[in-house]
């Protein structure tokens, strides 16, 4: 599975997301539910079309599934997962997402590709934070407490790093300063971490840092 990691947005790489295209077909799944915390308004679903008309703009053919239509229904997301061959995971609450993930089996489907190279995942923000092996620290950031599905605060990420991501580091960004203190907490309480700012990505498959 090729990893798209981008701190804000899709970030500076677009062109890799070209080349996937051009080589794998523009089919792509966006995933909403970071941003469950919030209730359903205009403002919600601008910021969810915004997202969509950015990858509609280099190419993709976008479709937006929601985990929360599958929860407790792992089969059914299996047969509309099959569809595709690429995942975006937008920005939100990490804590959130992590639970939809559960609760959808989305994270176990994941499991079953990740040595596929022609899959990839894409995100930002809460989209690749989730990719850690533990999350703590990044509850500087995202208020853990809030569970909109009911269920007790997860800790373990998806388990893809050893570290966490702390993205919008040093940007013009509204996450900015809170990024500066989870810095600062990391570093206290020896917690490993990787910074990065609004343009930067990293391309990763599963092992190959560039």
């Amino acid at each position: 599975m090729k990893l798209y990691l981008s701190s804000y947005k899709i970030g500076d790489k677009a062109d890799e997301l070209k080349k996937w295209i051009n080589e794998h077909g523009n089919k792509i799944c966006l995933i909403p539910n970071s941003r469950d915390i919030y209730p359903e308004s205009e403002r919600k679903e601008k910021g969810i079309q915004a997202d969509v008309e950015e990858l509609t703009n280099i190419g993709f053919d976008v479709t937006v599934i929601s985990l929360k239509d599958y929860f407790n229904h792992k089969e059914e997301l299996i047969k509309t997962l099959e569809k595709f061959r690429a995942f975006y995971v937008i920005g939100g609450n990490v804590f959130a997402l992590r639970q939809a993930m559960y609760l959808s089996g989305f994270d176990e489907y994941l499991k079953t590709i990740e040595n596929n190279p022609n899959y990839l995942y894409a995100g930002y923000s809460a989209g690749i934070c989730v990719l850690a092996k533990d999350m703590h620290g990044l509850d500087i950031c995202d208020d853990p407490n809030i569970n909109p599905y009911g269920i007790d605060t997860m800790w373990n990420g998806l388990g893809y790093f050893d570290y966490i991501f702390l993205p919008h580091y040093k940007s013009n960004h509204k996450e900015t300063e809170l990024i500066d203190t989870s810095v600062d907490y990391c570093n206290q309480h020896n917690i490993k971490f990787k910074t990065l700012s609004d343009g930067d990505v990293i391309i990763q498959q599963m092992g190959s840092e560039k």
